[in-house]
C-alpha cells in the first residue's frame, strides 16, 4: 500500500505519454509486463552471461514508467525537454533494453539477441553515447543516482534561466531506478543528502527494495531505515509494498510526479527473479543466467511460451505503441512554445539556441587574459581563478564549485551568488565535503550539453573522485576537474595532502586530457583546450605556490599546451646536446638548471610537456621535431612519481622524481631533500651525459 500523503503535497496535475486516467490494468499490460521479463530472460540465456533476477522483478514498474509517466520521444532520444531516465542499478540493462526496443528506439530486436556481445549496441552494464535511449553509463553501484543529481540540478538551472512568461520550456523530470547496493554506496548517500538539501523536486527516484545481494540476503551487512534516512535528507518518502501492483505503481509515480519542492523516493518492494520456482528471492538470480531447465519451469510458471524465444506477442507491441505518436507530439507542442519563447524573448532564445547546439560564444578567446613578467609570481591556482572569472561573462554555461575548499581552489565567480534551494540562477555551487559526489554531479551537468561544469579540489583528494572521472571519461563529455596543490609543494600540510602518484593515475585514464600548466599562459591555453574539447573531460593540476611568468608569449604558451608539449627555452647556442622535460612548477626549475649548463658548456633544450595525452596525437613529426631520438640525454622533472616517464627519457635517461611521500615543512625547506633545485637537476643531466 501506499504511504499516507504528506500534507504539504502538491496537487498539481501531472502531464504523461499515455493516458492517466483511473486505471485498471488489464490482460494486456500483464502479457507487456511478461513480454519485459521474458525478453530480459532469452537476453541472460542467450549470453550466458548477465543478470535476470532485478528485470524480473522490476518489469511491471519498467512497464509503468515508460508508457505512463515517462515524457519521452522514442524516435528523438535528444530531444531537449524530455524526461531522463537513469537505470542505476545498470546491472539489470536487460530491462533496459527491453523497455527502449518496445517503446520504439531505435534498438533492434537483433541487437537483444546480441546481448553483451563484442559490437552490439547492448552491452553488460548501459554504456551513454552507444545505446539509443541511454541517458548516462551506469554500472558502478552508486553513479548513476548520483549522476541523475546534477541532471536534476541542470533542469533547474535551465528553468531558472530560459522559463519566461509561463513558457516552461523546461519542466523536465529525471526518474531513477536503484538498487540496494545504489543505497549502500558512500556517493549515493553524498549526493542524495544534496540533492535534499537543494530541494531538486524534479528527482523521483523508485528504490527496488528486493533485499538480495549477490552474498545473499541484505540482512548480511544492511539494517538501517533507508526511509528515515532519506526523510532525513528532506526528501518525499513513498512506499509501494507489492511491486507487481500496477495500480499501486501508477498511482505511485503520480504523487512522486506531483510533488516538485523536494525530491521523492519510492520504496518498492519487489522479488528478485520473481516467478522463478526456484531461483526467486535467491542470490543465484542476481547475477548468473536462470539455466534452460529453470527458464522452462518459470514460464510455464507465468503462462509463457518455451517458443520462440525473445516472443513479442502482438499485445504487448499495442501496450507500447502509443509511445512514438505520443512522444512526437509532445516534441511537436514544446517547439511550438519554443517559437513562441523566440518571438518574445530573442536575445534569450538565441543564446539557447547556441547552448544546445554545443556552439562557443564568438571571439571568445579575446577574453583570455595575457600575463606578462610584472604580473607574476602567480600561483597557478590563483591565475586559473583569475582566468575562469574573466572568461565567465561570455560563457553563461560556466557552472562550478568545490568540495568546500572555495578559497583555496580558486573557483569562485566573483558577483554570482550562490546556486541554492531558493536561488537558481547563481552559477556558484558548494558541495560540501562530499569529493565523489561532486564529480558525478558534474557528469550530469555535462550530459544536458548546455554547460560546461567545473569543479575543484586538492589533487590529493582525486582519489576520493576516481570513479566519477573515469565515468567521464569512459562517457566522453566535458566535466572540468580543478585539481589544485598538486605536489609536495603546498608544505606543511604534510605528506596526507601531498600528491605523489596521482598524475600518474589520472595519465593512465583513457579519454581523459590531464594538464599541468607550468605558469599563468599555460593556464589559460589549458582553459582554452578543456573549453574546445567539449567531447571529453580534462582535469587541470595547479600549484598552490607562486610561480614565474615564462619568457615565451602567451600566443606560443597557448599553441604549445594545445599540442600538449612544446620547447619553452632553447637552448643558448641553437644546438642542444641534450633534453630537461619537465611539467607545471618544475619548468623553471628546468630552466634555472639550463643556465647554470649553459655556463659548463652544456647547452640544453628545455620542453614544457604539460598533458602527455595531447602531446601522443600529434603527428610523429611534431612530437620528433620537440624531442629528437637523436638526443637520448634526457632528464625529466617533475614532483610527483617517475611512473611512465620511461618513454620520455629513454633507458639512458633519468628522473627527478617523488618516490616516496613527502613531508611537513614549508616549501623552501623540501627543495633540496627531494632534489628539485636547479644545481641538482643539472648534476643529474651531466651523470647522463
Amino acid at each position: 500500500m501506499l504511504a499516507a500523503p504528506d500534507r504539504n503535497e502538491s496537487s498539481e496535475p501531472v502531464a504523461s505519454t499515455c493516458s492517466l486516467s483511473s486505471w485498471s490494468p488489464s490482460d494486456i499490460d500483464l502479457v507487456a509486463v511478461n513480454t519485459i521479463r521474458f525478453l530480459a530472460v532469452d537476453m541472460v540465456e542467450a549470453a550466458n552471461s548477465g543478470h535476470p533476477g532485478a528485470p524480473m522483478g522490476l518489469a511491471p514498474l519498467g512497464y509503468t514508467l515508460f508508457t505512463r509517466h515517462l515524457r519521452h520521444s522514442p524516435s528523438n532520444p535528444d530531444w531537449a525537454n524530455r524526461d531522463r531516465f537513469v537505470l542505476s542499478c545498470g546491472h539489470a540493462s536487460a530491462l533496459l533494453y527491453a523497455l527502449l526496443h518496445l517503446a520504439g528506439y531505435d534498438l533492434p530486436l537483433d541487437e537483444l539477441r546480441s546481448f553483451r556481445q563484442f559490437g552490439s549496441k547492448t552491452p553488460g552494464h548501459p554504456e551513454y553515447g552507444l545505446t539509443p535511449g541511454v541517458e548516462t553509463t551506469t554500472g558502478p553501484l552508486g553513479q548513476g543516482i548520483s549522476t541523475a543529481v546534477g541532471m536534476a540540478i541542470a533542469r533547474e538551472k535551465l528553468a531558472a534561466e530560459f522559463n519566461r512568461d509561463e513558457l516552461d520550456l523546461f519542466d523536465y523530470r529525471t526518474w531513477v531506478f536503484a538498487s540496494d547496493g545504489d543505497l549502500m554506496e558512500g556517493i549515493a548517500s553524498e549526493a542524495c543528502s544534496l540533492a535534499g538539501h537543494l530541494a531538486l523536486g524534479s528527482l523521483k527516484v523508485f528504490w527496488d527494495d528486493n533485499r538480495t545481494t549477490i552474498d545473499g540476503s541484505t540482512d548480511l551487512s544492511f539494517s538501517e531505515d533507508v526511509g528515515k534516512r532519506f526523510s532525513a535528507y528532506g526528501w518525499n518518502v513513498l512506499e509501494v509494498e507489492d511491486g507487481n501492483d500496477l495500480s499501486a505503481l501508477d498511482a505511485a509515480a503520480t504523487r512522486a510526479a506531483a510533488r516538485t519542492d523536494r525530491p521523492t523516493l519510492v520504496r518498492v518492494r519487489t522479488h528478485i527473479g520473481h516467478g522463478s520456482p526456484n531461483k526467486q528471492d535467491s542470490s543465484s538470480a542476481h547475477g548468473s543466467p536462470l539455466g534452460e531447465s529453470e527458464v522452462e519451469l518459470t514460464k510455464k510458471a507465468l503462462g509463457w511460451p518455451l517458443e520462440p524465444l525473445f516472443h513479442i506477442p502482438e499485445e504487448a507491441r499495442e501496450a507500447f505503441a502509443r509511445c512514438v505518436p505520443t512522444g512526437k507530439r509532445l516534441e511537436a507542442e514544446w517547439e511550438a512554445l519554443r517559437q513562441t519563447h523566440r518571438e518574445q524573448h530573442v536575445a534569450r532564445a538565441s543564446e539557447l539556441d547556441r547552448r544546445l547546439d554545443a556552439s562557443l560564444p564568438a571571439e571568445w578567446q579575446k577574453s583570455l587574459p595575457v600575463f606578462g613578467p610584472g604580473d607574476g609570481p602567480i600561483a597557478t591556482r590563483s591565475a586559473s581563478g583569475a582566468v575562469l572569472n574573466a572568461l565567465a561573462p561570455k560563457f553563461p554555461e560556466f557552472v562550478g564549485g568545490s568540495a568546500d575548499l572555495t578559497g583555496s581552489v580558486n573557483t569562485y565567480l566573483t558577483d554570482e551568488g550562490n546556486f541554492s534551494a531558493s536561488q537558481r540562477l547563481p552559477r556558484n555551487f558548494h558541495y560540501g565535503v562530499r569529493e565523489h559526489a561532486m564529480g558525478a554531479v558534474l557528469n550530469g551537468l555535462a550530459l544536458s550539453k548546455a554547460f560546461i561544469p567545473y569543479g575543484g579540489t586538492f589533487l590529493v583528494f582525486s582519489d576520493y573522485m576516481r570513479a566519477a572521472v573515469r565515468l567521464a571519461a569512459l562517457m566522453e563529455v566535458g566535466s572540468i576537474f580543478v585539481f589544485t596543490h598538486d605536489s609536495i609543494f603546498l608544505g606543511e600540510d604534510g605528506p596526507t595532502h601531498q600528491p605523489e602518484g596521482h598524475l600518474a593515475s589520472l595519465r593512465a585514464i583513457p579519454h581523459l586530457t590531464v594538464i599541468r600548466p607550468a605558469d599563468a599562459n599555460e593556464v589559460a591555453a589549458a582553459w582554452a583546450v578543456a573549453i574546445e574539447r567539449r567531447n571529453r573531460p580534462t582535469a587541470i593540476v595547479l600549484t598552490r605556490q607562486k610561480l614565474p611568468i615564462l619568457e615565451p608569449t602567451a600566443a606560443l604558451a597557448r599553441d604549445g599546451v594545445a599540442l600538449g608539449g612544446y620547447v619553452v627555452s632553447e637552448a643558448p647556442g641553437g644546438l642542444p646536446r641534450a633534453i630537461l622535460i619537465a611539467t607545471g612548477s618544475e619548468v623553471a626549475t628546468a630552466i634555472e638548471a639550463q643556465s647554470l649548463l649553459s655556463k659548463d658548456g652544456v647547452d640544453t633544450r628545455v620542453v614544457s610537456l604539460p598533458s602527455w595525452d595531447l602531446f601522443e596525437a600529434q603527428p610523429a613529426e611534431y612530437r620528433e621535431s620537440v624531442l629528437p631520438s637523436a638526443l637520448a640525454a634526457r632528464v625529466s622533472v617533475e614532483a610527483g612519481g617517475s611512473l611512465g616517464w620511461h618513454r620520455y627519457v629513454g633507458d639512458r635517461g633519468a628522473t627527478v622524481s617523488v618516490d616516496r611521500f613527502g613531508a611537513s615543512a614549508p616549501i623552501g625547506d623540501l627543495r633540496d631533500p627531494f632534489g628539485f633545485t636547479a644545481e641538482n637537476v643539472a648534476a643529474r643531466l651531466k651523470a647522463v651525459l
